[in-house]
């Protein structure tokens, strides 16, 4: 697809063809299977200043928290309960949680669980990446939110573009599925950045991409900006299944947030993928990185059972395997 193409898609030229397709895309890799992924977000402290992030450092407004090592593993025991079959740890970027830490929590769900554990925790360095790898973690997800450089440095101020890209190759020479994603919409986003975004971010070749609309956050120096269109993050999630057939593509919680029934028309647009928060419901709708995340007071089993439901009305399979890289599948053999 070039990038004209791209560029004629993302202003609605053909959103019935281009999901269709992508649909038909998702069905010819993956069958009738939605991958499952439950979320431990265990800290909600971050050193970074991301403009478009309520969790920034700067931001006195949050309600602050970190889990023990005790709360993370019951969480994901009741993970595993649930039936699902990966744990995605994510938090803020806390060095208050050293490498030693986590690699114990890894080893320890691992001992416990034959499930994938995910790890979202930014950039971390090559030696800490390394050892969680050593210690059995499975995937690693660090977003670039966009692969323009300049616009890099107008969301995440004082972090270096080149470093977190090469982050991102570090994860995937250590042998992580590795995945990454960009925000649709952000302040200063066009439809010619996004497509070039996609362009770039197909470049790296990466086992998951997310992609889900700006929601601005009133605490955050982006706050008073228009939110990312729903439609636009819905064509680049179906583009990016046409460019990426084996990637995993998740239907964001942004998605639910910014549109009724957001989530299912993720799938719609071709989506594998539907992800939950499984964190200790006396903290999660804490975890405050937009307006309306984490605001289901229901418990994490209604959320799954709904969920699945949901999947099986749509004629698909809510999926019990791992839901491993089939862009490794496809590359070995």
């Amino acid at each position: 697809m070039t990038r004209d193409e791209i560029f004629a898609y993302l202003q609605g030229k053909d959103d019935a063809g281009l999901f269709a397709g992508a649909r038909a895309v998702r069905r010819e890799i993956f069958g009738d299977e939605i991958y499952l992924r439950g979320i431990v977000e265990f800290t909600s402290f971050c050193r970074c200043r991301c403009n478009y992030c309520g969790l920034r450092a700067t931001n006195d407004e949050v309600f602050r928290y970190r889990l023990t090592e005790a709360e993370i593993l019951d969480a994901v025991d009741e993970l595993a309960a649930l039936g699902l079959p990966t744990v995605v740890l994510q938090g803020g970027e806390d060095p208050h949680y050293d490498g030693a830490f986590i690699g114990r929590i890894v080893r320890s769900i691992k001992a416990r669980h034959a499930i994938a554990v995910t790890l979202s925790l930014g950039e971390r360095g090559a030696e800490a990446f390394s050892h969680w790898r050593e210690c059995g973690a499975d995937r690693y997800l660090l977003k670039m939110e966009t692969l323009n450089e300049d616009l890099y440095g107008t969301y995440r101020p004082g972090c270096d573009f080149h470093q977190r890209l090469a982050g991102v190759r570090s994860l995937q020479c250590l042998g992580y599925e590795a995945g990454s994603g960009i925000i649709t919409g952000l302040p200063g986003m066009t439809l010619e950045t996004l497509a070039d975004d996609i362009l770039a971010v197909t470049d790296l070749s990466l086992d998951m991409i997310s992609a889900g609309p700006f929601v601005p956050h009133p605490q955050t120096p982006f706050g008073t900006e228009n939110p990312g269109d729903p439609q636009i993050a819905l064509r680049t999630m179906a583009i990016l299944r046409l460019l990426n057939p084996h990637a995993n593509i998740p239907a964001t919680s942004a998605l639910e947030t910014v549109r009724e029934e957001g989530r299912k028309q993720g799938i719609d647009a071709g989506a594998n993928v539907l992800m939950f928060s499984v964190t200790p419901a006396s903290v999660r709708k804490n975890y405050a990185i937009y307006p309306g995340k984490n605001q289901e007071t229901r418990t994490a089993s209604h959320t799954v059972q709904k969920a699945r439901e949901l999947i099986r009305s749509m004629g698909l399979s809510p999926s019990s395997s791992l839901g491993g890289s089939k862009v490794l599948e496809k590359r070995a053999g």
